[in-house]
């Protein structure tokens, strides 16, 4: 059975919104998109080639599926380690309005996320990623879906953009299994899905 591996680029305050280009995503009247370009050095591309060497398909929600599918598939190298792999594996994307995808190898999927997501799971060899996607990578982790989570912060603040841990996400709990610092300052860092939050407190027994 393969996991769920979710990929997000967030900024300190949390940020997901268009990391990659001004007009990849304008809800809400954005208008910083592209806070990531900066950052993208040699660390960070060997991070990035690293995780698409571990894909067995892809899982993208239906704004991340069209940014991808109006660019990849002019990248025609096979020996990308990008473009080769978006572009030759499975996808699947979670959309009630897609019906004709053009991007060969796409199936949409409808009906219970839970359901669908757990059967590809299950059938994919090797991982099951998601990248960007910040709604639908929301809506997996309310379901306790994701196994691994790759969380890559960006030294820069915005005060606006849509958050990926916004109030109301489902308390969850994470071990921490890896990471690194990139030279331009990107922290990459890996975690597992553990389960529930686990609470204490400092004080010291007896100041009640």
């Amino acid at each position: 059975m393969g996991k769920l591996v979710v990929t997000t680029f967030v900024t300190l305050d949390g940020v997901y919104q268009a990391p990659g280009g001004p007009q990849e995503d304008t809800r809400d009247g954005f208008e910083q998109g592209g806070w990531s370009v900066p950052y993208g050095d040699e660390d960070f591309g060997r991070f990035v080639n690293g995780v698409f060497s571990r894909v067995g398909a892809f899982l993208l929600g239906r704004r991340t599926y069209d940014i991808f599918a109006s660019y990849w598939p002019k990248m025609t190298d096979p020996a990308d380690p990008v473009a080769g792999k978006l572009n030759a594996l499975p996808k699947y994307v979670a959309s009630a309005g897609l019906t004709d995808p053009g991007w060969a190898g796409t199936t949409v999927i409808r009906g219970d996320l839970a359901k669908e997501v757990t059967a590809l799971k299950e059938r994919t060899d090797g991982e099951l990623q998601l990248h960007g996607s910040g709604a639908l990578a929301r809506s997996l982790f309310a379901l306790d879906l994701v196994d691994t989570l790759h969380l890559l912060t960006f030294p820069v603040v915005l005060g606006a953009g849509r958050r990926l841990f916004p109030e109301g996400s489902m308390p969850s709990a994470f071990r921490h299994t890896g990471g690194e610092i990139t030279a331009a300052g990107v922290s990459i860092q890996t975690y597992d899905f553990s389960g529930r939050p686990a609470y204490g407190s400092y004080e010291l027994p007896g100041n009640a």
